[in-house]
């Protein structure tokens, strides 16, 4: 039987490549991290938002915040502290992980953070919705991403073991795709073993 990992691996490979794929590997990936949301928590190392918070250093602050693939809500909660200011909105395709998460959520942040339920690459969000979109360890999909990120808005993919991450996509590779659909100012960051790509909306 096929690893987590290798698993999740082939799915994005599979992913990126042919987006199509992707009705296809749904549900077998959801069931996937439905099983692990439990014990995600335990996966997760001190280096996991080193490589964000990075990318984050000179982000003027948003109102908007989205964190996409938010699993157990880890990235959204510390989106929240850093910007007291801001609604932030997880959303996962996993409902176990979504559980997950909103049972760690402090009452104090709840009035700010909400997680969701739903599918990245149909998001029930209207257009340019959000000034600030990070993405960790999560296939992306292209198309929502510029659909959703507001005009001038920050998008930030980080990968918390770099290319030896499951679920990860080459710089060069998002580059390309991200600014075909019109995403400028690129800077990669690195906290080893994490790196992340941040780009702007134009």
């Amino acid at each position: 039987m096929i690893d987590a990992q290798r698993f999740a691996r082939l799915v994005t490979d599979a992913v990126v490549r042919r987006p199509a794929v992707w009705r296809l590997v749904r549900r077998p990936l959801r069931a996937m991290f439905d099983g692990l949301a439990p014990t995600w928590g335990t996966r997760i190392g001190p280096h996991h938002l080193g490589a964000l918070e990075l990318a984050l250093a000179d982000v003027l602050p948003p109102r908007r915040v989205l964190d996409l693939g938010t699993g157990t809500g880890v990235v959204a909660l510390a989106l929240a502290e850093r910007y007291p200011d801001a609604g932030v909105v997880g959303i996962d395709l996993s409902p176990a992980m979504i559980e997950e998460a909103r049972r760690l959520v402090t009452t104090e942040l709840s009035v700010r953070v909400r997680f969701e339920v739903g599918d990245a690459s149909a998001l029930p969000c209207p257009d340019g919705d959000f000034e600030l979109v990070a993405l960790s360890n999560m296939i992306p999909f292209y198309d929502e991403l510029a659909r959703v990120t507001a005009p001038g808005g920050t998008l930030v993919l980080s990968f918390s073991r770099g290319s030896e991450t499951p679920i990860y996509v080459a710089p060069d590779r998002l580059r390309r795709e991200l600014g075909r659909r019109g995403f400028t100012e690129f800077a990669e960051f690195s906290a080893d073993p994490a790196t992340a790509l941040r780009a702007k909306r134009r």
